[in-house]
């Protein structure tokens, strides 16, 4: 009987084989590479793209997913750098998202936990507010808070 890590390890082989085939445009989802070249499947290192017409557009930003030994049961930790700025975006990168949490089901794949959080980069939720100085400007300063996104956006260039 398989353990629960190659329960993990084998889910997660299906969904890279998955995105290799057929992903969205501008995301980019792969799992890492340890010292010895081999690949850690527990780990990706994921580009999530502003979307067009947006004030998140042109950006690309980086987003790692770690998956533990209880996944898919368990989602996975989705962390932007340190100091992200987002209403929903924990200081510590940390993203605050239903289907994260409290929403999160074993059949939600990869690709659809990235979407999701493109998404909630434009559609941010205030009333589940995870940086106050943050939630502050999107609801009392509102072209303060599309400039900083903006200018974070920037930050995030494409890199080829």
């Amino acid at each position: 009987m398989a353990s629960g890590g190659g329960v993990a390890r084998g889910r997660l082989a299906e969904e890279r084989k998955s995105w290799r085939r057929s992903h969205p445009h501008g995301f980019v989802a792969k799992p890492a590479t340890l010292p010895d070249g081999s690949v850690n499947l527990m780990v990706w290192n994921c580009i999530v793209p502003g979307k067009e017409g947006t004030d998140w557009e042109g950006g690309y930003f980086p987003l790692f997913l770690n998956f533990d030994e209880n996944y898919p049961t368990r989602a996975p930790v989705c962390k932007f750098p340190t100091g992200f700025f987002h209403v929903n975006v924990y200081s510590t990168g940390a993203v605050c998202l239903s289907i994260l949490g409290d929403g999160w089901k074993p059949s939600i794949t990869v690709r659809q936990i990235l979407i999701g959080i493109q998404d909630l980069l434009d559609n941010p939720n205030p009333a589940s507010s995870a940086q106050g100085p943050c939630c502050e400007l999107l609801t009392k300063n509102l072209p303060e808070y599309k400039n900083r996104v903006r200018q974070q956006a920037k930050r995030y260039p494409l890199h080829v």
